[in-house]
Protein backbone atom coordinates (compact mmCIF):
# COMPACT_ATOMS: atom_id res chain seq x y z
CA UNK A 1 0.00 0.00 0.00
CA UNK A 2 2.91 2.50 0.96
CA UNK A 3 4.65 1.85 -2.39
CA UNK A 4 1.28 1.90 -4.53
CA UNK A 5 1.23 5.38 -2.60
CA UNK A 6 4.32 6.95 -3.16
CA UNK A 7 4.82 5.12 -6.70
CA UNK A 8 2.03 7.79 -8.10
CA UNK A 9 4.00 10.85 -7.56
CA UNK A 10 7.76 9.91 -7.67
CA UNK A 11 9.81 7.17 -9.83
CA UNK A 12 9.79 3.99 -8.97
CA UNK A 13 13.21 3.23 -7.59
CA UNK A 14 12.73 6.42 -5.64
CA UNK A 15 9.37 5.39 -4.50
CA UNK A 16 10.87 1.81 -3.26
CA UNK A 17 13.02 3.27 -1.37
CA UNK A 18 11.46 5.26 0.69
CA UNK A 19 8.67 2.51 1.00
CA UNK A 20 11.55 0.31 2.54
CA UNK A 21 12.28 3.18 4.92
CA UNK A 22 8.90 3.86 6.11
CA UNK A 23 8.63 0.04 6.70
CA UNK A 24 12.08 -0.24 8.42
CA UNK A 25 11.29 3.23 10.62
CA UNK A 26 7.63 2.19 11.65
CA UNK A 27 8.22 -1.85 12.35
CA UNK A 28 11.36 -1.06 14.63
CA UNK A 29 9.72 2.19 16.62
CA UNK A 30 6.40 0.28 17.01
CA UNK A 31 8.29 -2.76 18.65
CA UNK A 32 10.64 -0.40 20.17
CA UNK A 33 7.76 1.01 21.65
CA UNK A 34 6.03 -2.34 22.76
CA UNK A 35 8.95 -3.67 24.34
CA UNK A 36 9.21 -0.71 26.47
CA UNK A 37 5.90 -0.99 27.34
CA UNK A 38 5.12 -4.34 27.96
CA UNK A 39 8.99 -6.85 27.99
CA UNK A 40 10.73 -3.83 29.94
CA UNK A 41 8.43 -3.78 32.86
CA UNK A 42 7.16 -7.29 33.00
CA UNK A 43 11.35 -8.43 33.37
CA UNK A 44 11.62 -5.59 36.19
CA UNK A 45 8.50 -6.77 37.80
CA UNK A 46 9.92 -10.83 37.58
CA UNK A 47 13.15 -9.38 39.04
CA UNK A 48 11.82 -7.58 41.99
CA UNK A 49 9.78 -10.81 42.71
CA UNK A 50 12.67 -13.34 42.59
CA UNK A 51 14.55 -10.76 45.16
CA UNK A 52 16.97 -9.58 42.97
CA UNK A 53 18.31 -6.14 44.88
CA UNK A 54 18.64 -3.00 43.14
CA UNK A 55 22.77 -3.25 42.74
CA UNK A 56 21.54 -6.20 40.56
CA UNK A 57 18.52 -5.38 38.60
CA UNK A 58 20.08 -2.56 37.03
CA UNK A 59 22.82 -4.00 34.59
CA UNK A 60 20.70 -6.85 33.75
CA UNK A 61 17.76 -4.32 33.09
CA UNK A 62 20.98 -2.94 30.54
CA UNK A 63 21.05 -6.29 29.02
CA UNK A 64 16.96 -6.38 28.31
CA UNK A 65 17.25 -3.15 26.54
CA UNK A 66 19.72 -4.28 24.60
CA UNK A 67 17.88 -7.21 23.84
CA UNK A 68 15.02 -5.28 22.92
CA UNK A 69 16.52 -2.91 20.87
CA UNK A 70 18.24 -5.45 18.95
CA UNK A 71 15.38 -7.10 18.24
CA UNK A 72 13.25 -4.50 17.41
CA UNK A 73 15.96 -3.65 14.47
CA UNK A 74 15.92 -6.80 13.24
CA UNK A 75 12.46 -7.69 13.07
CA UNK A 76 12.10 -3.74 11.04
CA UNK A 77 14.99 -5.17 8.73
CA UNK A 78 13.37 -8.26 8.12
CA UNK A 79 9.76 -6.14 7.45
CA UNK A 80 11.36 -4.02 4.95
CA UNK A 81 12.81 -6.59 3.16
CA UNK A 82 16.19 -6.85 4.00
CA UNK A 83 16.80 -9.69 5.18
CA UNK A 84 20.04 -10.29 2.49
CA UNK A 85 21.58 -7.20 3.99
CA UNK A 86 20.80 -8.75 7.36
CA UNK A 87 22.46 -11.60 6.92
CA UNK A 88 25.62 -10.36 5.43
CA UNK A 89 25.55 -7.80 8.18
CA UNK A 90 24.99 -10.70 10.66
CA UNK A 91 27.95 -12.99 8.89
CA UNK A 92 30.27 -9.86 9.33
CA UNK A 93 28.90 -9.69 12.66
CA UNK A 94 29.63 -13.42 13.84
CA UNK A 95 33.45 -13.35 12.16
CA UNK A 96 34.19 -10.15 14.16
CA UNK A 97 32.49 -11.56 17.11
CA UNK A 98 34.72 -14.71 16.97
CA UNK A 99 37.90 -12.70 16.37
CA UNK A 100 36.74 -10.21 19.08
CA UNK A 101 35.88 -13.14 21.15
CA UNK A 102 39.56 -14.77 20.97
CA UNK A 103 41.38 -11.71 22.25
CA UNK A 104 38.80 -11.21 25.09
CA UNK A 105 38.10 -14.51 26.68
CA UNK A 106 39.02 -13.58 30.17
CA UNK A 107 36.52 -10.38 29.94
CA UNK A 108 33.95 -12.27 28.43
CA UNK A 109 34.61 -15.34 30.73
CA UNK A 110 34.22 -12.48 33.63
CA UNK A 111 30.84 -10.55 32.12
CA UNK A 112 29.38 -14.07 32.31
CA UNK A 113 30.31 -14.95 35.54
CA UNK A 114 29.37 -11.38 36.82
CA UNK A 115 25.16 -12.78 34.63
CA UNK A 116 25.43 -15.60 37.53
CA UNK A 117 26.67 -13.98 40.57
CA UNK A 118 23.49 -11.57 39.68
CA UNK A 119 21.15 -14.09 39.18
CA UNK A 120 22.23 -16.58 41.92
CA UNK A 121 23.01 -14.06 44.33
CA UNK A 122 26.06 -16.48 46.54
CA UNK A 123 26.40 -13.07 48.46
CA UNK A 124 25.45 -9.49 47.94
CA UNK A 125 26.38 -6.11 48.68
CA UNK A 126 27.66 -5.93 52.55
CA UNK A 127 28.43 -9.28 52.64
CA UNK A 128 31.68 -10.88 54.26
CA UNK A 129 33.01 -13.30 52.09
CA UNK A 130 36.13 -15.68 52.34
CA UNK A 131 37.77 -17.13 49.02
CA UNK A 132 41.05 -18.99 47.86
CA UNK A 133 43.06 -17.57 50.99
CA UNK A 134 41.20 -13.74 50.77
CA UNK A 135 38.74 -12.73 53.00
CA UNK A 136 36.83 -9.36 53.34
CA UNK A 137 33.62 -7.22 53.02
CA UNK A 138 31.70 -6.86 49.53
CA UNK A 139 31.45 -3.30 48.47
CA UNK A 140 30.38 -3.22 44.83
CA UNK A 141 29.44 -6.19 42.67
CA UNK A 142 29.38 -5.15 38.93
CA UNK A 143 29.42 -7.24 35.55
CA UNK A 144 33.26 -7.51 35.39
CA UNK A 145 34.46 -7.35 38.69
CA UNK A 146 34.00 -7.22 42.63
CA UNK A 147 35.18 -4.74 44.89
CA UNK A 148 36.22 -6.32 48.21
CA UNK A 149 36.77 -4.38 51.28
CA UNK A 150 39.52 -6.17 53.66
CA UNK A 151 39.67 -6.20 57.29
CA UNK A 152 43.01 -4.20 56.97
CA UNK A 153 40.85 -1.71 54.81
CA UNK A 154 43.04 -2.62 51.81
CA UNK A 155 40.80 -2.96 48.02
CA UNK A 156 40.69 -5.66 46.63
CA UNK A 157 39.23 -5.22 42.73
CA UNK A 158 38.42 -9.37 42.05
CA UNK A 159 37.48 -10.55 38.20
CA UNK A 160 34.20 -12.22 38.93
CA UNK A 161 35.62 -15.26 37.10
CA UNK A 162 37.70 -16.19 40.18
CA UNK A 163 34.79 -15.94 42.04
CA UNK A 164 32.93 -18.16 40.25
CA UNK A 165 35.68 -20.43 39.86
CA UNK A 166 36.40 -21.06 43.36
CA UNK A 167 34.28 -21.78 46.52
CA UNK A 168 33.13 -18.82 48.06
CA UNK A 169 32.25 -18.87 52.13
CA UNK A 170 29.89 -16.32 53.18
CA UNK A 171 29.56 -16.84 56.42
CA UNK A 172 27.01 -14.17 57.18
CA UNK A 173 24.26 -15.30 54.54
CA UNK A 174 22.12 -17.23 57.44
CA UNK A 175 20.60 -15.45 60.00
CA UNK A 176 22.78 -17.09 62.55
CA UNK A 177 26.55 -18.38 62.48
CA UNK A 178 28.02 -20.88 64.52
CA UNK A 179 31.23 -20.54 66.13
CA UNK A 180 34.06 -23.68 67.84
CA UNK A 181 36.80 -22.26 69.94
CA UNK A 182 38.68 -25.06 70.97
CA UNK A 183 40.08 -25.41 74.47
CA UNK A 184 43.38 -27.16 75.22
CA UNK A 185 43.80 -28.46 78.82
CA UNK A 186 46.14 -30.68 80.53
CA UNK A 187 45.89 -34.14 81.16
CA UNK A 188 46.03 -33.90 84.86
CA UNK A 189 42.55 -31.52 84.85
CA UNK A 190 39.46 -32.39 85.85
CA UNK A 191 37.60 -32.04 82.31
CA UNK A 192 34.25 -31.94 83.95
CA UNK A 193 35.39 -29.04 85.94
CA UNK A 194 36.74 -27.56 82.56
CA UNK A 195 33.39 -28.62 80.42
CA UNK A 196 31.07 -26.72 83.09
CA UNK A 197 33.33 -23.35 83.62
CA UNK A 198 33.06 -23.14 79.33
CA UNK A 199 29.50 -23.27 79.37
CA UNK A 200 28.79 -21.18 82.10
CA UNK A 201 30.32 -18.65 80.57
CA UNK A 202 28.57 -19.08 77.26
CA UNK A 203 25.62 -18.73 79.26
CA UNK A 204 26.43 -15.55 80.86
CA UNK A 205 27.26 -14.07 77.58
CA UNK A 206 24.26 -11.99 76.26
CA UNK A 207 25.76 -12.15 72.76
CA UNK A 208 25.28 -16.04 72.30
CA UNK A 209 21.98 -17.61 71.73
CA UNK A 210 20.56 -19.88 74.15
CA UNK A 211 18.54 -21.90 71.22
CA UNK A 212 20.47 -23.36 69.60
CA UNK A 213 22.24 -24.04 72.75
CA UNK A 214 26.34 -24.01 73.85
CA UNK A 215 27.62 -27.16 74.06
CA UNK A 216 31.01 -28.72 74.47
CA UNK A 217 32.95 -31.79 72.79
CA UNK A 218 36.03 -33.83 73.88
CA UNK A 219 37.45 -33.88 70.20
CA UNK A 220 41.20 -34.30 70.64
CA UNK A 221 44.19 -35.86 72.86
CA UNK A 222 47.17 -34.44 71.60
CA UNK A 223 50.50 -34.84 72.68
CA UNK A 224 50.57 -32.37 75.45
CA UNK A 225 46.38 -31.22 75.55
CA UNK A 226 43.12 -32.38 75.94
CA UNK A 227 41.58 -30.64 73.30
CA UNK A 228 37.59 -29.43 74.47
CA UNK A 229 35.59 -27.66 71.49
CA UNK A 230 32.95 -24.95 72.07
CA UNK A 231 30.32 -25.05 69.85
CA UNK A 232 28.34 -21.48 70.41
CA UNK A 233 25.61 -19.62 68.14
CA UNK A 234 25.67 -16.10 67.36
CA UNK A 235 22.53 -13.96 65.91
CA UNK A 236 22.06 -11.79 62.93
CA UNK A 237 26.11 -12.15 62.11
CA UNK A 238 28.59 -10.21 60.63
CA UNK A 239 32.75 -9.70 60.82
CA UNK A 240 32.44 -7.41 64.01
CA UNK A 241 30.46 -9.37 65.97
CA UNK A 242 32.28 -12.85 65.17
CA UNK A 243 35.58 -11.34 66.20
CA UNK A 244 34.17 -9.66 69.29
CA UNK A 245 31.80 -12.34 70.72
CA UNK A 246 34.42 -15.07 69.61
CA UNK A 247 37.72 -12.41 71.76
CA UNK A 248 34.96 -12.12 74.82
CA UNK A 249 34.12 -15.56 75.35
CA UNK A 250 38.02 -16.47 74.94
CA UNK A 251 38.74 -14.52 77.22
CA UNK A 252 36.30 -15.17 80.23
CA UNK A 253 36.51 -19.04 79.90
CA UNK A 254 40.72 -18.36 80.15
CA UNK A 255 40.40 -16.09 83.15
CA UNK A 256 38.14 -18.68 85.24
CA UNK A 257 40.39 -21.39 83.79
CA UNK A 258 42.96 -19.36 85.43
CA UNK A 259 41.18 -18.81 88.64
CA UNK A 260 40.47 -22.42 89.21
CA UNK A 261 44.05 -23.53 88.12
CA UNK A 262 43.23 -25.24 85.16
CA UNK A 263 46.07 -25.02 82.95
CA UNK A 264 46.60 -24.22 79.14
CA UNK A 265 49.54 -26.15 78.43
CA UNK A 266 52.03 -26.13 75.61
CA UNK A 267 54.35 -28.02 73.82
CA UNK A 268 57.49 -28.74 75.54
CA UNK A 269 60.58 -30.34 73.86
CA UNK A 270 63.24 -32.19 75.64
CA UNK A 271 66.94 -32.10 73.77
CA UNK A 272 69.48 -34.68 74.50
CA UNK A 273 72.54 -35.81 73.79
CA UNK A 274 75.97 -35.56 74.03
CA UNK A 275 77.88 -32.04 73.71
CA UNK A 276 81.48 -32.36 71.47
CA UNK A 277 83.84 -29.54 71.87
CA UNK A 278 86.25 -28.41 69.37
CA UNK A 279 89.10 -30.38 70.84
CA UNK A 280 86.83 -33.71 70.28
Amino acid sequence: MVFGLLSQYLPDSIASTLSTIIVLTVVTIGLYILGKILLVPTARKILKQRGVEEHARKPLMKIIWFVVILGSITVGFGAAGLGNFLTALATISAAGTLAIGFAMQNVIKNFVSGVFIFIDQPFKIGDWIEWNGYSGRVEDIDMRVTKVRTFDNELLTVPNGELSDNTVRNPVDASQLRLKPMFGIGYDDDIMNATEIIMDEAEKNEEILDDPDPSVRLVDLGDSSVGLQSRIWIDDPNRADYVKVKSDFVTSVKKRFDDNGIDIPYPHRELTGEVRTQND
